[in-house]
Protein backbone atom coordinates (compact mmCIF):
# COMPACT_ATOMS: atom_id res chain seq x y z
CA UNK A 1 0.00 0.00 0.00
CA UNK A 2 1.13 3.54 -0.77
CA UNK A 3 0.47 6.56 1.45
CA UNK A 4 -0.13 9.95 -0.22
CA UNK A 5 -0.32 13.12 1.84
CA UNK A 6 -1.86 16.28 0.36
CA UNK A 7 -1.48 19.55 2.26
CA UNK A 8 -3.70 22.61 2.25
CA UNK A 9 -1.91 24.26 -0.68
CA UNK A 10 -2.72 21.29 -2.93
CA UNK A 11 -6.50 21.60 -2.35
CA UNK A 12 -6.88 25.34 -1.87
CA UNK A 13 -9.56 25.55 -4.58
CA UNK A 14 -11.64 23.44 -6.98
CA UNK A 15 -8.77 23.16 -9.46
CA UNK A 16 -6.59 21.75 -6.68
CA UNK A 17 -9.16 19.07 -5.86
CA UNK A 18 -9.35 18.14 -9.54
CA UNK A 19 -5.56 17.95 -9.66
CA UNK A 20 -5.55 15.44 -6.78
CA UNK A 21 -7.84 13.27 -8.91
CA UNK A 22 -5.49 13.71 -11.87
CA UNK A 23 -2.51 12.61 -9.75
CA UNK A 24 -4.35 9.48 -8.62
CA UNK A 25 -5.29 8.64 -12.19
CA UNK A 26 -1.73 9.14 -13.44
CA UNK A 27 -0.09 7.30 -10.55
CA UNK A 28 -2.52 4.37 -10.71
CA UNK A 29 -3.13 4.50 -6.97
CA UNK A 30 -5.78 1.80 -6.59
CA UNK A 31 -4.54 0.65 -3.16
CA UNK A 32 -3.59 4.02 -1.73
CA UNK A 33 -4.36 5.76 1.55
CA UNK A 34 -4.79 9.52 1.23
CA UNK A 35 -4.08 11.85 4.14
CA UNK A 36 -5.76 15.22 3.53
CA UNK A 37 -5.20 18.53 5.34
CA UNK A 38 -7.62 21.43 5.72
CA UNK A 39 -8.11 23.41 2.51
CA UNK A 40 -5.87 26.39 1.80
CA UNK A 41 -5.50 28.55 4.91
CA UNK A 42 -8.55 27.15 6.64
CA UNK A 43 -6.67 26.14 9.79
CA UNK A 44 -5.94 29.83 10.32
CA UNK A 45 -9.59 30.66 9.60
CA UNK A 46 -10.81 28.17 12.20
CA UNK A 47 -8.30 29.60 14.67
CA UNK A 48 -10.10 32.92 14.18
CA UNK A 49 -13.34 31.19 15.17
CA UNK A 50 -11.67 29.87 18.33
CA UNK A 51 -10.33 33.29 19.29
CA UNK A 52 -13.63 35.08 18.61
CA UNK A 53 -15.47 32.48 20.67
CA UNK A 54 -13.03 32.67 23.59
CA UNK A 55 -13.17 36.48 23.55
CA UNK A 56 -16.98 36.38 23.40
CA UNK A 57 -16.95 38.60 20.31
CA UNK A 58 -20.21 37.53 18.71
CA UNK A 59 -19.89 39.79 15.68
CA UNK A 60 -16.43 38.47 14.75
CA UNK A 61 -17.53 34.92 15.52
CA UNK A 62 -20.42 35.18 13.06
CA UNK A 63 -18.12 36.74 10.45
CA UNK A 64 -15.52 34.01 10.90
CA UNK A 65 -18.05 31.18 10.59
CA UNK A 66 -19.60 32.79 7.50
CA UNK A 67 -16.14 33.18 5.96
CA UNK A 68 -15.27 29.49 6.37
CA UNK A 69 -18.72 28.42 5.18
CA UNK A 70 -18.58 30.59 2.06
CA UNK A 71 -15.04 29.41 1.28
CA UNK A 72 -16.11 25.76 1.18
CA UNK A 73 -19.35 26.51 -0.63
CA UNK A 74 -17.43 28.28 -3.39
CA UNK A 75 -15.29 25.19 -3.91
CA UNK A 76 -18.19 22.73 -4.01
CA UNK A 77 -20.15 25.03 -6.35
CA UNK A 78 -17.33 24.47 -8.85
CA UNK A 79 -17.22 20.70 -8.33
CA UNK A 80 -20.80 19.44 -7.94
CA UNK A 81 -24.30 19.83 -9.32
CA UNK A 82 -26.75 21.96 -7.31
CA UNK A 83 -28.69 19.02 -5.87
CA UNK A 84 -25.66 16.96 -4.83
CA UNK A 85 -25.68 15.41 -1.35
CA UNK A 86 -22.42 17.23 -0.53
CA UNK A 87 -24.39 20.40 0.25
CA UNK A 88 -26.33 18.58 2.94
CA UNK A 89 -23.15 17.06 4.37
CA UNK A 90 -21.47 20.48 4.64
CA UNK A 91 -24.58 21.96 6.25
CA UNK A 92 -24.58 19.14 8.82
CA UNK A 93 -20.91 19.71 9.68
CA UNK A 94 -21.39 23.44 10.22
CA UNK A 95 -24.53 22.64 12.23
CA UNK A 96 -22.45 20.39 14.49
CA UNK A 97 -19.89 23.18 14.93
CA UNK A 98 -22.52 25.77 15.88
CA UNK A 99 -24.17 23.30 18.26
CA UNK A 100 -20.84 22.69 19.97
CA UNK A 101 -20.27 26.43 20.36
CA UNK A 102 -23.73 26.82 21.85
CA UNK A 103 -23.61 23.90 24.29
CA UNK A 104 -19.95 23.94 25.36
CA UNK A 105 -19.18 24.79 29.00
CA UNK A 106 -15.38 24.45 28.96
CA UNK A 107 -13.02 27.45 29.00
CA UNK A 108 -9.91 25.36 28.35
CA UNK A 109 -8.43 27.05 25.28
CA UNK A 110 -6.44 24.04 24.09
CA UNK A 111 -9.50 21.77 24.36
CA UNK A 112 -11.65 24.29 22.47
CA UNK A 113 -8.96 24.69 19.83
CA UNK A 114 -8.92 20.98 18.99
CA UNK A 115 -12.71 20.57 18.93
CA UNK A 116 -13.18 23.57 16.62
CA UNK A 117 -10.13 23.61 14.32
CA UNK A 118 -10.64 19.92 13.47
CA UNK A 119 -13.63 20.89 11.32
CA UNK A 120 -11.17 22.10 8.68
CA UNK A 121 -10.06 18.52 8.04
CA UNK A 122 -13.55 17.04 8.35
CA UNK A 123 -14.83 19.45 5.68
CA UNK A 124 -11.90 19.04 3.29
CA UNK A 125 -11.93 15.24 3.36
CA UNK A 126 -15.71 15.11 2.92
CA UNK A 127 -15.46 17.30 -0.18
CA UNK A 128 -12.48 15.49 -1.71
CA UNK A 129 -13.96 12.06 -1.00
CA UNK A 130 -17.32 12.90 -2.57
CA UNK A 131 -15.65 14.45 -5.62
CA UNK A 132 -13.48 11.37 -6.19
CA UNK A 133 -16.52 9.12 -5.90
CA UNK A 134 -18.38 11.40 -8.31
CA UNK A 135 -15.75 10.81 -11.02
CA UNK A 136 -15.63 7.08 -10.23
CA UNK A 137 -12.42 7.05 -8.17
CA UNK A 138 -14.19 5.12 -5.45
CA UNK A 139 -12.85 5.49 -1.93
CA UNK A 140 -13.66 4.82 1.71
CA UNK A 141 -13.92 7.95 3.90
CA UNK A 142 -12.73 7.12 7.43
CA UNK A 143 -12.93 9.25 10.56
CA UNK A 144 -9.32 9.25 11.76
CA UNK A 145 -10.43 10.25 15.28
CA UNK A 146 -11.65 6.68 15.73
CA UNK A 147 -8.37 5.01 14.75
CA UNK A 148 -5.44 7.27 15.71
CA UNK A 149 -5.76 7.26 19.49
CA UNK A 150 -3.81 9.67 21.67
CA UNK A 151 -3.57 10.92 25.23
CA UNK A 152 -5.66 13.94 26.29
CA UNK A 153 -2.93 16.57 25.87
CA UNK A 154 -4.78 18.91 23.56
CA UNK A 155 -2.96 20.67 20.71
CA UNK A 156 0.12 18.43 21.03
CA UNK A 157 -1.16 14.94 21.76
CA UNK A 158 1.05 11.85 22.02
CA UNK A 159 0.06 8.75 20.08
CA UNK A 160 -1.01 5.56 21.85
CA UNK A 161 0.88 3.38 19.39
CA UNK A 162 -0.43 0.02 20.55
CA UNK A 163 -4.10 0.96 20.35
CA UNK A 164 -3.58 2.95 17.14
CA UNK A 165 -1.80 0.15 15.30
CA UNK A 166 -4.47 -2.35 16.33
CA UNK A 167 -7.28 -0.13 15.06
CA UNK A 168 -5.54 0.79 11.80
CA UNK A 169 -4.87 -2.83 10.92
CA UNK A 170 -8.46 -3.74 11.78
CA UNK A 171 -10.32 -0.90 10.10
CA UNK A 172 -8.31 -0.04 6.98
CA UNK A 173 -9.02 -2.06 3.84
CA UNK A 174 -5.64 -2.03 2.10
CA UNK A 175 -7.11 -3.26 -1.19
CA UNK A 176 -9.03 0.00 -1.74
CA UNK A 177 -8.46 3.74 -1.76
CA UNK A 178 -8.98 5.10 1.74
CA UNK A 179 -9.24 8.78 2.62
CA UNK A 180 -8.49 10.12 6.14
CA UNK A 181 -7.93 13.45 7.84
CA UNK A 182 -4.45 14.65 8.72
CA UNK A 183 -3.49 16.53 11.89
CA UNK A 184 -6.44 15.38 14.02
CA UNK A 185 -6.93 12.32 16.23
CA UNK A 186 -9.02 11.26 19.22
CA UNK A 187 -8.56 10.24 22.83
CA UNK A 188 -10.19 7.30 24.60
CA UNK A 189 -12.91 9.59 25.98
CA UNK A 190 -14.15 10.51 22.51
CA UNK A 191 -12.63 14.00 22.44
CA UNK A 192 -10.88 15.33 19.36
CA UNK A 193 -7.14 15.94 19.77
CA UNK A 194 -4.51 17.32 17.40
CA UNK A 195 -0.91 16.33 16.72
CA UNK A 196 0.61 19.83 16.58
CA UNK A 197 0.72 22.28 13.68
CA UNK A 198 1.78 20.68 10.39
CA UNK A 199 0.85 17.35 11.98
CA UNK A 200 -0.64 15.95 8.76
CA UNK A 201 2.83 14.75 7.76
CA UNK A 202 2.99 12.88 11.06
CA UNK A 203 -0.43 11.35 10.40
CA UNK A 204 0.91 9.99 7.12
CA UNK A 205 3.95 8.59 8.91
CA UNK A 206 1.73 6.84 11.46
CA UNK A 207 -0.29 5.11 8.75
CA UNK A 208 2.84 4.18 6.78
CA UNK A 209 4.35 2.57 9.88
CA UNK A 210 1.22 0.70 10.97
CA UNK A 211 0.40 -0.57 7.47
CA UNK A 212 4.01 -1.46 6.48
CA UNK A 213 3.53 0.80 3.47
CA UNK A 214 5.51 0.44 0.27
CA UNK A 215 6.25 4.18 0.35
CA UNK A 216 5.06 7.52 1.69
CA UNK A 217 4.72 10.43 -0.74
CA UNK A 218 4.23 13.98 0.48
CA UNK A 219 2.87 16.21 -2.29
CA UNK A 220 3.97 19.84 -2.01
CA UNK A 221 4.08 23.05 -4.04
CA UNK A 222 7.87 22.77 -4.43
CA UNK A 223 9.83 20.24 -6.49
CA UNK A 224 10.91 18.29 -3.42
CA UNK A 225 13.33 18.86 -0.58
CA UNK A 226 15.28 21.97 -1.52
CA UNK A 227 18.56 23.14 -0.06
CA UNK A 228 16.80 26.28 1.22
CA UNK A 229 13.37 27.85 1.56
CA UNK A 230 12.70 29.58 -1.78
CA UNK A 231 10.74 32.29 0.07
CA UNK A 232 13.94 33.27 1.90
CA UNK A 233 16.78 32.38 -0.49
CA UNK A 234 17.39 32.78 -4.21
CA UNK A 235 18.71 30.08 -6.55
CA UNK A 236 17.60 27.10 -4.48
CA UNK A 237 18.44 23.58 -5.68
CA UNK A 238 16.57 20.28 -5.50
CA UNK A 239 18.13 17.54 -3.40
CA UNK A 240 17.41 14.44 -5.49
CA UNK A 241 18.21 12.04 -2.67
CA UNK A 242 18.93 12.37 1.02
CA UNK A 243 19.22 10.09 4.04
CA UNK A 244 16.76 9.83 6.92
CA UNK A 245 19.54 10.98 9.25
CA UNK A 246 20.19 14.13 7.25
CA UNK A 247 16.46 14.84 7.01
CA UNK A 248 16.12 14.52 10.79
CA UNK A 249 19.05 16.90 11.27
CA UNK A 250 17.48 19.46 8.93
CA UNK A 251 14.09 19.11 10.62
CA UNK A 252 15.72 19.51 14.04
CA UNK A 253 17.29 22.79 12.96
CA UNK A 254 13.95 24.05 11.65
CA UNK A 255 13.56 23.06 8.01
CA UNK A 256 9.81 23.15 7.44
CA UNK A 257 9.46 20.92 4.38
CA UNK A 258 8.92 17.74 6.48
CA UNK A 259 7.41 17.52 9.96
CA UNK A 260 10.08 16.28 12.42
CA UNK A 261 7.86 13.55 13.92
CA UNK A 262 7.23 12.04 10.49
CA UNK A 263 10.66 10.62 9.89
CA UNK A 264 11.29 8.25 12.81
CA UNK A 265 8.33 5.85 12.32
CA UNK A 266 9.12 5.27 8.66
CA UNK A 267 12.87 5.10 9.28
CA UNK A 268 12.27 2.28 11.78
CA UNK A 269 10.71 0.19 9.00
CA UNK A 270 12.93 1.51 6.18
CA UNK A 271 9.93 2.88 4.28
CA UNK A 272 11.03 5.27 1.51
CA UNK A 273 9.80 8.85 1.83
CA UNK A 274 9.24 10.71 -1.44
CA UNK A 275 8.62 14.46 -1.62
CA UNK A 276 7.09 15.49 -4.96
CA UNK A 277 5.46 18.49 -6.57
CA UNK A 278 1.72 18.40 -7.23
CA UNK A 279 2.36 21.10 -9.84
CA UNK A 280 4.98 19.19 -11.84
CA UNK A 281 4.34 15.46 -12.15
CA UNK A 282 7.31 15.08 -14.50
CA UNK A 283 9.68 15.72 -11.61
CA UNK A 284 10.49 12.69 -9.46
CA UNK A 285 11.22 14.95 -6.50
CA UNK A 286 13.36 13.87 -3.55
CA UNK A 287 13.76 10.33 -2.27
CA UNK A 288 14.62 9.83 1.40
CA UNK A 289 15.95 6.40 2.39
CA UNK A 290 18.22 4.80 4.98
CA UNK A 291 21.42 4.61 2.99
CA UNK A 292 21.16 7.45 0.48
CA UNK A 293 23.99 9.97 0.45
CA UNK A 294 22.92 13.53 -0.20
CA UNK A 295 22.90 14.31 -3.90
CA UNK A 296 23.94 16.84 -4.93
CA UNK A 297 26.19 17.43 -1.92
CA UNK A 298 25.72 21.17 -1.38
CA UNK A 299 25.25 23.64 1.45
CA UNK A 300 21.72 23.64 2.95
CA UNK A 301 20.29 26.77 4.56
CA UNK A 302 17.66 26.99 7.30
CA UNK A 303 16.41 30.20 8.91
CA UNK A 304 14.29 30.58 12.05
CA UNK A 305 12.77 34.01 12.62
CA UNK A 306 11.25 35.73 15.65
CA UNK A 307 14.02 34.43 17.89
CA UNK A 308 15.25 35.91 21.16
CA UNK A 309 18.92 35.85 22.13
CA UNK A 310 19.08 35.63 25.92
CA UNK A 311 22.22 36.00 28.04
CA UNK A 312 21.99 34.90 31.68
CA UNK A 313 24.58 35.28 34.44
CA UNK A 314 24.59 35.07 38.22
CA UNK A 315 23.78 38.23 40.15
CA UNK A 316 27.08 37.89 42.05
CA UNK A 317 29.08 36.77 38.97
CA UNK A 318 29.65 33.32 40.44
CA UNK A 319 29.90 30.35 38.10
CA UNK A 320 26.87 29.12 36.16
CA UNK A 321 26.81 25.42 37.07
CA UNK A 322 24.57 22.43 36.40
CA UNK A 323 22.08 23.35 39.12
CA UNK A 324 21.61 26.84 37.67
CA UNK A 325 21.20 25.49 34.15
CA UNK A 326 18.64 22.94 35.33
CA UNK A 327 16.55 25.70 36.94
CA UNK A 328 16.76 27.83 33.80
CA UNK A 329 15.64 24.99 31.54
CA UNK A 330 12.68 24.28 33.79
CA UNK A 331 11.55 27.85 33.13
CA UNK A 332 12.09 27.45 29.39
CA UNK A 333 9.84 24.39 29.54
CA UNK A 334 7.26 26.16 31.70
CA UNK A 335 6.88 28.98 29.20
CA UNK A 336 7.21 26.78 26.08
CA UNK A 337 10.35 28.51 24.83
CA UNK A 338 12.13 26.08 22.50
CA UNK A 339 15.91 26.34 22.74
CA UNK A 340 17.64 26.32 19.35
CA UNK A 341 21.23 27.24 20.28
CA UNK A 342 23.27 27.12 23.50
CA UNK A 343 26.58 28.81 24.27
CA UNK A 344 28.00 29.01 27.76
CA UNK A 345 31.08 30.16 29.62
CA UNK A 346 32.05 29.98 33.30
CA UNK A 347 29.94 32.96 34.36
CA UNK A 348 27.32 33.31 31.61
CA UNK A 349 24.87 31.22 29.68
CA UNK A 350 23.47 32.32 26.29
CA UNK A 351 20.61 30.71 24.40
CA UNK A 352 18.56 31.44 21.32
CA UNK A 353 14.89 30.60 21.81
CA UNK A 354 11.69 30.60 19.75
CA UNK A 355 9.12 33.17 20.81
CA UNK A 356 6.33 32.01 18.51
CA UNK A 357 3.85 31.83 21.39
CA UNK A 358 4.90 35.25 22.74
CA UNK A 359 5.65 33.85 26.18
CA UNK A 360 9.11 35.41 26.54
CA UNK A 361 7.98 38.38 28.63
CA UNK A 362 6.38 36.02 31.16
CA UNK A 363 9.64 34.07 31.33
CA UNK A 364 11.68 37.26 31.76
CA UNK A 365 9.49 38.59 34.55
CA UNK A 366 10.05 35.40 36.54
CA UNK A 367 13.77 34.94 35.96
CA UNK A 368 14.97 38.55 36.25
CA UNK A 369 14.92 38.48 40.06
CA UNK A 370 17.09 35.35 40.17
CA UNK A 371 19.70 36.16 37.53
CA UNK A 372 21.15 39.02 35.59
CA UNK A 373 19.42 38.79 32.22
CA UNK A 374 19.91 40.67 28.95
CA UNK A 375 18.19 39.90 25.67
CA UNK A 376 17.77 40.90 22.04
CA UNK A 377 14.40 40.23 20.41
CA UNK A 378 13.52 39.67 16.74
CA UNK A 379 16.81 38.12 15.69
CA UNK A 380 17.19 35.47 12.98
CA UNK A 381 18.97 32.15 13.51
CA UNK A 382 20.64 30.83 10.36
CA UNK A 383 21.78 27.22 10.24
CA UNK A 384 23.97 26.06 7.36
CA UNK A 385 24.55 22.34 6.94
CA UNK A 386 27.63 21.26 4.93
CA UNK A 387 28.82 24.85 4.85
CA UNK A 388 31.72 26.34 2.96
CA UNK A 389 33.38 29.69 3.55
CA UNK A 390 31.55 31.07 0.53
CA UNK A 391 28.19 29.85 1.80
CA UNK A 392 28.64 31.76 5.07
CA UNK A 393 29.70 35.05 3.52
CA UNK A 394 26.18 35.85 2.32
CA UNK A 395 24.75 35.24 5.81
CA UNK A 396 27.16 37.65 7.49
CA UNK A 397 26.21 40.35 4.98
CA UNK A 398 22.56 40.27 6.11
CA UNK A 399 23.21 42.15 9.36
CA UNK A 400 25.22 42.12 12.57
CA UNK A 401 26.44 38.71 13.72
CA UNK A 402 25.69 38.41 17.45
CA UNK A 403 26.72 34.79 17.98
CA UNK A 404 28.29 32.17 15.75
CA UNK A 405 28.82 28.51 16.53
CA UNK A 406 30.56 26.18 14.10
CA UNK A 407 31.29 22.47 14.18
CA UNK A 408 32.40 19.99 11.54
CA UNK A 409 29.17 19.92 9.48
CA UNK A 410 27.01 22.73 10.79
CA UNK A 411 27.34 26.48 11.27
CA UNK A 412 24.80 28.49 13.27
CA UNK A 413 24.80 32.28 13.15
CA UNK A 414 22.47 34.68 14.97
CA UNK A 415 21.89 37.78 12.88
CA UNK A 416 20.36 41.09 13.89
CA UNK A 417 19.06 42.45 10.60
CA UNK A 418 20.19 45.86 9.38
Amino acid sequence: MKIFKFGGASIKDALGVKNVAHILQQEGASNCLLVISAMGKMTNAFENIVNSYVNNDQEKLTESIDFTSNFHLKIINNLFAENHVIYQKITVLFGQLVRFLTQNKSRNYDYLYDQIVSYGELLSTTIVSDYLNEIKIYNNWVDVREIIITDAIFRDASVNWGETEKRIKTKIDTSKITLVQGFIAGDLNGNTTTLGREGSDFTAGIFAFCLDAESLTIWKDVLGVLNADPREFKDTQLLEQISYEETIEMAFYGASVIHPKTIKPIQNKKIPLIVRSFKNLNSQGTKVTNEADMYPHIACYIVKKNQVLVSISSLDFSFIVEENISDIFKLFHKYQLKVNLIQNSAISFSVCVDNNLNHFDLFYNEIKNMYKVSFVKNVDLFTVRHFTENSLEGIYKLGTSLVSQINKNTAQIIIQKK
